[in-house]
């Protein structure tokens, strides 16, 4: 039986370069442009277009560049941003208009001082606008993780008849726990009349950690796209990790699900939005960080040197990183230094391992990781006959 495709939606340049500080210029864009492509992203959104010059600039210049992927451009319920969109796009192979409005009683209240039929009005308006321009439109539900689902289904429906082709659900502030979550898209694809002529969407924060767990649980429940970032940067605590949604459903078979993407290009990718963004990936990130792969437990080092598969679910290979690393600690036990050792050039024997290994846990007492170059100071202390 083979695998239904989940659609990768990047918003690594328009999401994730919302962070503090993380601002790109054109030409930084148009690298990690070019690299989501090359990775097998399905949709790139490259920018809101209406937000700036120089983003109208970027975005058309994506547009022009990208070879595969459907380039996406963000806009609010606004004539205007809907206009300014399709101009930036029109040298797209693909282009796709993001448009859409709040959608939870908070949003339209305090936000729109409206009510919930004007905010189905403006969608509508809003979508047929944009289907003006291109034939893919994607609506967004800002806070639909918060909006009532009866009312969310009159929205979807509403914008599905006046031809909308994708129907991006946010978890706007994270709130949403993933069965809570789950059950909302399960809920649409039940009640939206004439669901089957859109793709359901993930778009989900991170604000309590939830972010790739929610996603996950929304393709569960039928959702076709996931809306995430290189890194899982973004707005706040972030958005949903692309690298880890990616993982996820490779290494669980019974969710019959997979992606277009390259995983070996994963890590590298990573470092590369790490160095341009200036933002560092923090160490135990899953998939990506530094201790991903690494390992300084003796008894979880001695387990992967007996079989990688005793404490590793991902061959690191997978993802673009060339092996585990065997990290030594005062933590480390023989298998591990024997390991090491023989890297460095040292064939030791039962008698002579017990011998530096006494030699080793004074030295990595005193500091924090035992590198190469301390092993042969090590075994010189020892004393062994080589």
């Amino acid at each position: 039986m083979s695998k239904e495709i989940v659609q990768i939606f990047d918003t690594t340049l328009r999401d994730g370069e919302q962070v503090p500080g993380c601002k790109l210029d054109r030409e930084q864009k148009l690298v990690i442009a070019e690299r989501l492509d090359e990775l097998g992203v399905n949709i790139i959104e490259a920018g809101f277009p209406i937000s700036s010059p120089g983003d109208f600039k970027s975005v058309e210049s994506i547009a022009k560049l990208v070879k595969n992927a459907t380039v996406c451009g963000l806009t609010r319920a606004v004539k205007k941003d809907i206009e300014v969109a399709a101009e930036a796009l029109k040298y797209a192979r693909k282009p796709r208009i993001h448009t859409g409005i709040g959608t939870s009683d908070s949003h339209i209240k305090h936000k729109f001082n409206s009510n919930r039929d004007a905010i189905i009005e403006r969608a509508v308006e809003a979508v047929s606008y944009a289907k003006k321009f291109v034939e893919d439109v994607e609506f967004y539900a800002e806070d639909a993780g918060r909006t009532d689902n009866e009312f969310l289904a009159r929205v979807c429906e509403a914008v599905v008849k006046a031809g909308a082709t994708v129907l991006n659900i946010p978890d706007t502030t994270g709130y949403c726990l993933p069965e809570e979550y789950g059950a909302k898209i399960k809920y649409l694809k039940d009640h939206v009349k004439h669901i089957d002529r859109a793709v359901l969407s993930c778009h989900c924060h991170n604000d309590l950690g939830l972010a790739t767990a929610n996603s996950i649980a929304g393709v569960m429940n039928g959702a076709r796209q996931i809306e995430c970032t290189i890194n899982g940067i973004g707005e706040r605590a972030g958005n949903t990790s692309l690298e880890e949604v990616v993982m996820i459903m490779r290494q669980h078979p019974s969710l019959n699900l997979d992606t277009t993407i390259n995983s070996r290009l994963l890590y590298d990718t990573s470092q590369m939005v790490s160095r341009k963004m200036g933002m560092v990936v923090q160490p135990n990130k899953a998939i990506v960080g530094a201790n991903a792969f690494a390992h300084s437990s003796g008894i979880h080092q001695d387990g992967v040197i007996k079989n990688r598969e005793t404490y590793e679910i991902i061959d690191p290979a997978d993802v673009g990183v060339t092996e585990s690393s065997i990290v030594l600690t005062a933590r480390s036990g023989r298998a591990a230094l024997a390991y090491r050792a023989k890297i460095v050039g040292y064939e030791l024997t039962k008698t002579q391992l017990d011998e530096v290994y006494q030699e080793f846990l004074y030295f990595a007492d005193s500091k924090k990781e035992v590198v190469d170059e301390d092993i042969h100071e090590i075994v010189a202390k020892s004393k062994i006959a080589l």
